[in-house]
């Protein structure tokens, strides 16, 4: 349907924009009501009045409606196409030649999109591949993903992919690096996945000491393939700021490079998570790298440009990006 489709591009790009959620929430509820109703239907309550009286749709979602089921590029949608023309930064070749990204989460967790949104989003980029990587049960306060939980999900997942489409939705996890330096998801569900990204969501001012012992578990651990925003740091943003947790670098990039664990890259402008003396120390290392959106919506998929932008300054060649990688190769090195 032409409304919804014109709706849903418009939460696109405000999320894109990291416009506030309450007004990308209003395009995307608008598009939930209105797929709802059949074409006639929907016609119908244009003509006599009867859309705005529907409960979640205002004037600017209605005549947004209006004009696509006239068979018109709505005003306000063709507006923010031609104010994101450009990208978001400046990643050079580089930005590109990213074929995926590997780092993701839905509404299964603390995302506010379907898995289904998501990846109409990263088709509408042009990406090849996206990995759905929803907290692990730890973190309740994201609605983290029990076992059985995380194994419904890998239904969809499967779904998703026998529909055909041009990206290839590879099952995956954020899964919480427990304080004991332990994985928070059985064995047993992470063998089943194709991209593990472990990261420190807790007691993030923990003493060196204590914080590298945790990490280095995580990393010896075979089914870690991606260290996530190995700091914890927010820079700017809703949340405010927090500094970066301490950890000797070192010796946890060297684990990185003897275990093949890449290193994020994350794209979010908030996190900006290595900094940059930390992606020159884990280059040094021989690391690879993982440049990712850590996207909550689908708008924010293009916050990949950010990111790009980041390996580009710190000089980090394009082949130790495993984001750059074909999906087969990708997969042979997930599963190594």
């Amino acid at each position: 349907m032409l409304a919804v489709d014109a709706l849903n591009e418009i939460g696109f790009w405000l999320e894109r924009s990291s416009a506030p959620s309450f007004k990308v929430g209003a395009f995307r509820k608008a598009a939930r009501l209105i797929a709802a109703l059949s074409e006639e239907e929907l016609a119908a309550r244009v003509r006599d009045g009867r859309l705005t009286s529907m409960k979640g749709i205002g004037g600017r979602t209605s005549e947004v409606i209006r004009q696509a089921i006239a068979g018109n590029v709505p005003d306000y949608l063709a507006d923010l196409r031609d104010r994101n023309l450009e990208p978001l930064a400046d990643g050079g070749d580089l930005l590109p030649a990213l074929r995926g990204d590997l780092h993701a989460h839905s509404e299964w967790s603390d995302g506010g999109s379907t898995i289904e949104q998501l990846v109409d989003g990263a088709a509408m980029l042009g990406r090849e591949y996206l990995a759905l990587t929803d907290h692990s049960p730890n973190l309740t306060i994201a609605n983290g993903l029990s076992a059985e939980r995380l194994a419904e999900q890998l239904d969809v997942v499967d779904r998703i992919n026998a529909a055909g489409g041009p990206v290839v939705l590879l099952s995956g996890i954020e899964v919480d690096i427990l304080e004991s330096g332990e994985l928070d998801q059985t064995p047993a569900m992470l063998d089943r996945l194709d991209i593990v990204v472990a990261s420190v969501h807790s007691k993030l001012r923990a003493d060196s000491a204590t914080m590298t012992e945790r990490m280095l578990g995580a990393i010896h651990t075979p089914r870690t393939n991606i260290l996530g925003h190995c700091t914890g740091r927010l820079v700017q943003g809703s949340r405010g700021t927090r500094p970066p947790s301490t950890f000797d670098a070192e010796a946890v990039f060297a684990a990185c490079a003897e275990n093949d664990v890449a290193v994020e890259i994350n794209s979010r402008p908030e996190r900006q998570d290595p900094p940059d003396d930390l992606i020159a120390l884990a280059l040094d290392a021989g690391c690879l790298f993982s440049v990712d959106t850590d996207a909550h919506a689908p708008g924010q998929l293009d916050y990949l440009a950010y990111g790009a932008e980041r390996a580009v300054r710190a000089g980090v060649p394009a082949d130790r990006i495993i984001t750059t990688w074909p999906v087969d190769r990708l997969r042979e090195w997930a599963r190594g």
